[in-house]
Parts: C-alpha cells; sequence; structure tokens
C-alpha cells in the first residue's frame, strides 16, 4: 500500500516536470521572439522599396513564411506553459480566501 503512495506521488512529480517548459526551452522562445521582430523589420523595408522586383517579392514571401512558422511554434510553447492544468489551479488560488468584493477573509 505505502509503496503504491510514493508510486503515485513520484509519477504526479514527474508529469509536473514534464508538463513545464525546460530552461532551454524559454531561451528557445525568447530567441524566437527577437527572430519574429528582425523579420518584421525585414519585411517593412522590403516594403518601402517601390520598385517590386520578383527577386524582392520572393525574399518578402519566404520572410513571412519564416514569421508564420517561428509564430506557430510560439504559440505551442505558451500553449505548454500555459497548459490545461496551470489554468485551473491559478484560478482556484485566485479564488480561495477571497470575498466576493476582492478583500481576503477574515481567519475565524
Amino acid at each position: 500500500m505505502r509503496s503504491e503512495i510514493v508510486r503515485e506521488f513520484v509519477a504526479m512529480i514527474e508529469a509536473e516536470a514534464h508538463s513545464t517548459p525546460s530552461p532551454g526551452e524559454f531561451e528557445m522562445a525568447y530567441q524566437a521572439r527577437v527572430a519574429m521582430d528582425r523579420i518584421r523589420f525585414a519585411i517593412k523595408a522590403t516594403e518601402i522599396n517601390r520598385e517590386q522586383s520578383e527577386p524582392l517579392h520572393d525574399a518578402r514571401m519566404q520572410l513571412l513564411d519564416a514569421l508564420e512558422r517561428l509564430e506557430a511554434a510560439e504559440r505551442r510553447f505558451q500553449d505548454r506553459w500555459r497548459g490545461p492544468n496551470r489554468f485551473k489551479l491559478q484560478s482556484a488560488d485566485l479564488g480561495a480566501g477571497r470575498s466576493t468584493n476582492g478583500t481576503g477573509r477574515a481567519a475565524s
């Protein structure tokens, strides 16, 4: 009985550890943000040019594709970071100890 409880406890801890992003993933998310900002700047710079040559148009399309891919990866990271259980826990924590007017309840 005791070993079963310990196994369940360890499984819960492992599940939580695997559900949150690692420091490396946070670094990748930051670098993706930087890259997205630079790609947006490059797209705007190509739009300023009055001559719409074929190579410039192709370059803009490649940049837009890269930007969309990075944004999709960032959305997946955000979804993983928020996670289904994280929102439920935060909502429950925010509601605990609060009355309807937003002030903390007095201990009884």
